[in-house]
């Protein structure tokens, strides 16, 4: 019989503290899993998630001469340094890909440039100290300050002219500035697609069912890619058929984003969203909850049934 080599002093004694850890207590080598984390492995990916899969920013290895990209700010110009037309505004318009070089800086080192000519016809060169295989090999090197059209075209094509129903109250207009008439869960006509602004790359414009119009910026992609993309805003179905046991009263409230003493916590969270803190206690005769919000809103539960609110 083989025998069984001996272990050192110093690692029996770790070997009988990791046993003990994990025989006497069984909690100490247990990983906590919170309820969010069964949430996210428990969430299905729904058809929200992947519809504007195909809107994303074409890599370099793709692009070819007249790929366009629209400017969304005027301090584009800090990119192309000397080579930054004078005199030409640039916010709002068209610049078009002409290719791209790779030469060597004054330090001796391998960089890119990257070429496009202006509405005027101006050759503008933004410099990417980078050599060209790397820029290549990455998804894309992105160019400060503009939106690929293709993106546009890509989620215009998939959008226009689509009955959705909108997620948040929101409402947006053309500069991105909150309206007041904003609704959620209610459909909504997508009127056009077009380019966003620096922080979102597209805009949807959208009419209600009460001929209200707004607008809402955004991104693409899946869920957690940005706090707006096309999932967390809108919805191939009608969010109310979920909640049937909904009033119609109640279910009016929750699209103005109000509540009203009697509803119940699923209603209020869904007209309120979720609240930052939750304080609970308890008395001889009923269960007491307090919904608290970073803006103040304070709402006061007896038994999962509002009871006062402040707003």
């Amino acid at each position: 019989m083989k025998k069984i080599p001996s272990l050192s002093p110093f690692l029996s004694l770790l070997l009988t503290l990791v046993l003990q850890g994990c025989f006497f207590t069984g909690v100490e080598s247990t990983p906590k899993i919170t309820a969010g984390d069964v949430r996210r492995e428990r969430e299905p990916v729904a058809a929200e998630d992947t519809f504007l899969s195909h809107a994303v920013d074409a890599p370099l290895s793709e692009w070819r001469p007249g790929k366009e990209f629209i400017v969304t700010d005027r301090r584009i110009s800090l990119i192309f340094g000397a080579t930054a037309p004078q005199g030409e505004e640039l916010a709002g318009r068209t610049i078009t890909y002409s290719g791209s070089d790779e030469t060597t800086s004054v330090t001796g080192s391998p960089v890119t440039d990257l070429s496009f000519t202006s509405p005027s016809g101006s050759r503008l060169v933004y410099r990417i100290n980078r050599p060209l295989s790397r820029l290549v090999e990455d998804d894309a090197p992105g160019v400060p300050f503009t939106i690929q059209r293709s993106v546009v075209d890509a989620a215009a094509k998939a959008m226009n002219g689509r009955n959705l129903y909108i997620l948040t109250l929101a409402w947006r207009d053309d500069n991105d500035t909150p309206i007041k008439d904003g609704r959620k869960f209610v459909k909504v006509h997508i009127d056009s697609v077009s380019p966003g602004n620096n922080h979102y790359s597209l805009k949807a414009a959208f009419t209600d069912n009460r001929g209200v119009s707004g607008r809402i910026f955004f991104h693409p992609g899946a869920k957690g890619d940005s706090p707006r993309t096309f999932p967390t805003i809108f919805s191939f179905d009608d969010p109310q058929s979920r909640y049937t046991s909904v009033s119609p009263e109640t279910w009016r409230l929750i699209t103005e984003g109000k509540v009203a003493d009697g509803m119940t916590r699923e209603e209020c969270r869904l007209a309120l969203g979720a609240p930052k803190e939750v304080e609970r206690g308890a008395t001889h005769s009923y269960l007491r909850e307090m919904w608290l919000y970073e803006n103040g809103v304070y709402l006061l539960f007896e038994d999962g049934i509002l009871k006062h609110h402040r707003r």
